[in-house]
């Protein structure tokens, strides 16, 4: 069992207050769960209203399709989401 992790670090610049953030990354949590089937949370930056990291975990037997789906949530939130903009990328796996 291989476990890949990825840290993005978001960049909001239309958003004005915190409930704006929560509002547009709740969003992409949810979408991005329900499109790739992976662990998603915002884990860090909570109290800074035009930044956020998310978190997201997949498990898988192959490194090469777990690589694959970084890949393609990395390309999912560039594609679907104009509005944020990927900062920094941490990638892991276990």
């Amino acid at each position: 069992m291989l476990i890949a992790s990825v840290r993005l670090e978001l960049f909001i610049p239309a958003v004005h207050s915190l409930k704006e953030k929560r509002s547009v990354l709740k969003s992409v949590i949810t979408r991005l769960r329900n499109e790739f089937n992976a662990s998603v949370a915002e884990v860090d930056e909570h109290d800074r209203w035009q930044r956020g990291v998310i978190g997201v975990a997949c498990i898988g037997s192959e490194t090469r399709y777990l690589e694959g789906q970084i890949d393609a949530i990395i390309r999912w939130i560039e594609n679907n989401r104009p509005d944020v903009s990927i900062v920094d990328i941490e990638r892991e796996m276990l």
